[in-house]
């Protein structure tokens, strides 16, 4: 099998095998804000598990054109950078499910709230925020049986941080900033015709690299 290589920060590079073995890791921790971090599902695992190429791309490019005729991929990564990423990213670390619900399918969604429903019933708050993100780009395409999936990667600086009614820290550090990469599969709806309207996160893995557990 060929892996794909991106880089986490600098002059630090992974393989995406390498990326999700990490998944074993954050699955041994019973942290609440840890669970939001993990692996949402295997899925991604199973879009890397193949052999990605240019021409497998230009097929995924090529459907989504058949309903989106001006569709480019600098267009596209203008649009995740600027209005998809900021947006769910900033709803992920502050547990905004309404946004979530908008703009996830279903199972990544029902993941990614489990955790969030359980902090807000312990009464707990969350100032967590984004502070930057960048390098974003495109990985991968893989048609499947939901649509034209594109696979996108970026880096983003995160504060993770948890208090309790009496304003303690219970999860992550205020003062710490962590630097964290993403691997997001955006779908595309192909009944839908207003092209920023069709994306939905069909699935997503987080993988900080600095450990604050």
């Amino acid at each position: 099998p060929v892996d794909l290589v991106f880089p986490i920060y600098g002059l630090t590079f992974f393989t995406v095998s390498e990326f999700f073995d990490l998944k074993a890791q954050y699955r041994e921790s019973e942290h609440l804000f840890a669970r939001s971090m993990r692996f949402v599902t295997d899925r991604l695992s199973n879009i890397f598990g193949g052999l990605g190429t240019d021409s497998e791309l230009q097929v995924v490019l090529d459907e989504i054109m058949k309903v989106d005729s001006n569709f480019d991929t600098e267009s596209f990564l203008r649009f995740c950078r600027f209005l998809v990423v900021p947006n769910v990213l900033e709803a992920i670390v502050r547990g905004d499910l309404k946004i979530l619900k908008n703009w996830c399918h279903e199972a990544p969604y029902n993941v990614l709230a489990a955790p969030w429903n359980q902090i807000k019933e312990l009464g707990l708050i969350s100032e967590s925020h984004v502070l930057d993100v960048h390098n974003v780009d495109i990985q991968m395409g893989k048609m499947m049986e939901q649509g034209p999936v594109l696979v996108i990667s970026f880096q983003a600086q995160q504060i993770n941080c948890i208090r309790d009614k009496h304003g303690s820290v219970r999860e992550g550090d205020p003062n710490k900033v962590l630097r964290v990469t993403h691997v997001w599969a955006l779908c595309r709806d192909q009944s839908e015709f207003h092209p920023w309207a069709a994306w939905r996160l069909l699935d997503i893995a987080m993988m900080p690299t600095e450990q604050w557990l």
